[in-house]
């Protein structure tokens, strides 16, 4: 049975500030996707994915709207599932996060595969052991603060805008402005082809509002710290796909394995393999470190909540950390280890409870418009109820079709997480689990 109240011994610390969120949120969009996604969205959509990169950032800033007026209301560490927990209903809240409890360490295993197969270009490693040992140094940076943490997010991703920045620069010379007609000239349809292919960029922009309790000032900082970090991703993807087609335009970026090593080998010669290798490394582990925070983080909070054991919102009494969700995160992350190593498969695995947990948050922000005036009354993004509700119902219906896309190219997935939520329901519904805070 569990306890009705965690009692922890202490509180969440008051460690990020507004660069940390910024580089949170940016930090876990810019991660495997920019070392993947361009070639196959080349193949499909040509110059076309210049414009494509802008038009994906569109449902994201609609989720980032309806994200950063919840945190304007009602911050909250874990606020994905708390927002759900209590403007929705506990059982949605439950089942939307227990998907998440999968696909978080389906997450780290897809950045862990793809970082070591760059590291492999330079020297032959053990993947599972490398993977393993990535996990462990993750889990140590999280388990002694979240100030730890969130300064290794920002460190790591301002090392990465500089060799970003070294790309760029490289590729000046040859960078082509035509290039701006020739991706609106090829029509409309192979920029909507490679749509499904290029929102991969931005998911997890939405990270900075997942830590709100221990944020200072967070109904201020947090939407301010998902704007900028927005922004920021939006340019960043955008000089990239620029420099790169100009650099060896559509086709050889179709055609390769590593794309962005491709068009770096056009600028810097002999220099391109190590500079990319190093900002594959740099930009895989800072997400996978932005992953694991907000892993531990909803665990903690279905602990604190009652409906997974109390021991998951035990805090650290001189870390400020959640010790045990941590803990438990490492081991899941771990033991994910054992899952198919097909990219394909991974991502379609994280890509539905992604979209079920912005779906989510978009009823949450209708029902707080809708029957939650007082909470609402609280925002300090000023939007109106009625737009409130749009955004929403416009949100819900995106996160939908962008779950529905992969349906037709692997179905596995989605049997593999409709058994996970069965098991889940099944413990959900167990009399023995109860508790008063859960009921």
């Amino acid at each position: 049975m569990i306890s009705s109240s965690p009692a922890p011994s202490a509180e969440l610390r008051h460690g990020v500030g507004l660069l940390d969120l910024v580089m949170l949120g940016a930090g876990t969009a810019i991660g495997a996707a920019i070392f993947t996604v361009l070639g196959p969205a080349a193949q499909v959509g040509g110059t076309g994915i210049l414009i494509t990169v802008a038009l994906a950032a569109l449902p994201m800033v609609l989720f980032a709207l309806v994200y950063a007026y919840m945190a304007s209301a009602a911050p909250s560490t874990a606020a994905s599932y708390e927002w759900q927990r209590r403007f929705t209903h506990p059982l949605v809240a439950f089942a939307i996060v227990w998907l998440r409890v999968l696909s978080n360490a389906v997450v780290m295993i897809v950045l862990a595969q793809v970082l070591v197969n760059y590291l492999s270009m330079v020297i032959p490693l053990p993947a599972k052991p490398v993977m393993f040992g990535l996990f462990a140094l993750i889990f140590g940076l999280n388990y002694v603060g979240v100030a730890v943490a969130a300064r290794a997010q920002t460190v790591l991703m301002m090392l990465l805008l500089a060799i970003f920045t070294v790309f760029v620069v490289a590729g000046a010379p040859d960078l082509k402005p035509g290039l701006l007609v020739q991706a609106a000239a090829g029509g409309w349809l192979p920029i909507l082809a490679a749509l499904p292919l290029m929102i991969q960029l931005f998911l997890g922009i939405e990270t900075a509002t997942e830590v709100g309790d221990e944020v200072r000032n967070a109904k201020v900082v947090v939407p301010l710290g998902i704007a900028l970090g927005l922004m920021l991703t939006v340019v960043v993807y955008l000089v990239i796909t620029f420099t790169a087609l100009s650099l060896v335009g559509p086709t050889a970026l179709a055609t390769s394995d590593a794309p962005l090593l491709t068009a770096a080998e056009a600028a810097l010669g002999p220099w391109a393999a190590p500079l990319i290798v190093t900002a594959a490394v740099v930009a895989l582990t800072k997400s996978m470190n932005a992953v694991f925070l907000v892993y531990s983080r909803f665990l903690f909070a279905m602990g604190r909540s009652g409906v997974l054991p109390s021991a998951l919102a035990r805090i650290h009494p001189r870390f400020g950390t959640p010790h045990v969700a941590t803990l438990v995160a490492f081991a899941a992350s771990s033991a994910a280890l054992f899952l198919p190593s097909s990219l394909l498969f991974l991502l379609l695995a994280v890509n539905v409870p992604t979209m079920m947990k912005y779906l989510g948050t978009c009823l949450a922000a209708y029902n707080v418009a809708r029957a939650h005036p007082e909470v609402h009354d609280q925002a300090r993004l000023r939007f109106s109820r009625p737009m409130v509700k749009v955004l929403a119902v416009l949100g819900v219906i995106a996160a939908v079709a962008i779950a529905a896309l992969g349906f037709s190219t692997d179905w596995r997935p989605y049997v593999l997480l409709g058994v996970w939520l069965a098991i889940g329901l099944a413990y959900y519904a167990w009399p023995g689990r109860r508790s008063p805070t859960a009921a």
